[in-house]
């Protein structure tokens, strides 16, 4: 049978969005938020931007485990509610559905403490690896000791409201995580306003009343999710006995489909991380320009990142009722979507580029981040929006249909190969070496990015990534 890319298929177009709008709004708030602090942090000047965009860089590694622990458990949650609904073995699709949801929420906390731990006992270590413990950049480390220093109890509560949040997006649950960004959005603005500056009554903290706001957001967030969860969802049905449930028949199924996302997405984090650290190592001019993009480059994709997780539960459910011919259609229409969004995802940038930059330019010193900043951020937002086009659509695919697919395996491989013989060695050989500009620096740094886009293509095509997934057998 001939696929293709593009299709009148309104159900399908509707069902996609339907979960991925919610989604993409989500990360739309979670973003303002970061946009919103950074300009506040911005307003202090280079050194406290930089502070704290270098100090969310490591926290940021912890935030994508967390996301690929979720996206991982959500290749499974998907497939056992669908199991569940159309009457495969539903009690045994019911049990395996908890049980997935336990270990999730186990290995969040185990997570959780490891991050808490590193962070208390080195966080100079930490800000050392992204500026080089250079002398002229003392100023910022202080800052951003400061800020990782106030951050350590928010792991906790990101741990499981992140979590919670996708495995709650698998089973359609999308409406609720949704408010509760709203408020937390909220929570976070007024807490951050009255802390950066020392408003009502309270002390101005700077630096570390931006981590401070952040953490009251947090467990703001956590609170609402996790009653929501524990109390009133019906679709997963898990309470607080579940988390002392047996599991060790769906460890092996866990680790062979779960794991290798929590694998890959960590080695993402690593590779993001490479970007941050060499900008680290150059002034803070171009730290500070780095952060704004980032900032940007999210604003950009808020919808690719929902569809890509829309294409996890869509594909992940459509297996689940046995339907091998509906999910290879559907994947060929995944990747023309992911085309469409891409070019979309440019556009945007190009159009918006100089009013964000504007947002963080008063001027320099206390007023907003320097002209020199301004003029790397112009050219790192070139390479971005060519970057995108190919991100975009290979994110769809590796991150939502073939991981939805139960291909995690080979996606781990992928990302390994691509990021660690590729993308590294060039981004190092542009940055330290032939001393490229930023523009060609960031290219050679997601070049990967471009290569998995054609992989992903012939992925698709071979039929390969679609696995069966057992419930495991019931616990005596």
């Amino acid at each position: 049978m001939k696929y293709k890319f593009f299709d009148k298929e309104p159900h399908f177009y509707k069902n996609v969005f339907t979960l991925a709008l919610p989604i993409a709004a989500q990360s739309l708030i979670t973003i303002g938020v970061n946009m919103l602090d950074n300009i506040m942090v911005g307003s202090l000047g280079d050194n406290a931007l930089s502070a704290t965009s270098l100090a969310n860089s490591f926290i940021g590694i912890y935030h994508i485990f967390c996301m690929g622990l979720g996206m991982g458990a959500s290749v499974l949650v998907s497939r056992y509610y669908s199991m569940k609904k159309s009457g495969d073995e539903p009690e045994n699709a019911d049990r395996a559905l908890k049980q997935t949801v336990c270990l999730m929420l186990r290995l969040a906390l185990i997570l959780a403490t490891l991050f808490a731990l590193l962070t208390a006992i080195m966080p100079k270590t930490i800000m050392h690896m992204y500026t080089g413990g250079e002398v002229s950049k003392a100023l910022i480390v202080e800052d951003g000791i400061r800020y990782l220093e106030w951050s350590i109890a928010s792991y906790f509560f990101t741990g499981l409201s992140l979590t919670s949040t996708i495995a709650l997006r698998s089973v359609r649950e999308v409406k609720y995580p949704l408010i509760v960004s709203i408020g937390a959005f909220f929570v976070n603005l007024g807490a951050n306003y009255t802390f950066i500056y020392g408003k009502f009554g309270a002390p101005r903290m700077e630096v570390a009343g931006a981590a401070l706001g952040t953490l009251i957001a947090r467990v703001f967030e956590a609170v609402m999710i996790m009653s929501y969860l524990l109390f009133i969802d019906k679709e997963i049905g898990f309470r607080i006995r579940h988390f002392f449930m047996k599991t060790g028949s769906l460890i092996a199924e866990y680790i062979r489909i779960s794991i290798p996302v929590l694998i890959s997405d960590g080695i993402l984090a690593i590779g993001t991380n490479a970007v941050s650290m060499i900008y680290g190592h150059l002034e803070a001019a171009f730290i500070a320009a780095n952060s704004v993009t980032v900032v940007t480059q999210q604003l950009s994709t808020v919808v690719v990142q929902g569809v890509c997780q829309a294409g996890a539960i869509v594909t992940g459910q459509t297996l689940g009722t046995g339907d091998k011919e509906k999910t290879m259609k559907q994947g060929y229409l995944f990747f023309g979507l992911g085309i469409a969004l891409g070019l979309v995802s440019a556009l945007f940038i190009t159009l918006a580029k100089n009013p964000i930059i504007a947002f963080y330019s008063g001027g320099s010193g206390e007023e907003g981040i320097s002209a020199e900043a301004v003029a790397i951020a112009n050219q790192l937002m070139l390479a971005i929006s060519f970057v995108i086009i190919f991100q975009a659509t290979n994110s769809i695919m590796t991150k939502g249909v073939l991981r939805g697919g139960g291909d995690t395996k080979m996606l781990m491989l992928t990302d390994n190969i691509f990021l660690w013989a590729v993308s590294i060695p060039l981004g190092i050989l542009a940055g330290f070496v032939f001393h490229f500009p930023a523009f060609w620096i960031y290219v050679c740094l997601k070049s990967d990015q471009i290569i998995k886009t054609f992989w992903s293509l012939l992925r698709l095509r071979s039929g390969k990534w679609i696995k069966k997934i057992s419930t495991g057998k019931k616990e005596a």
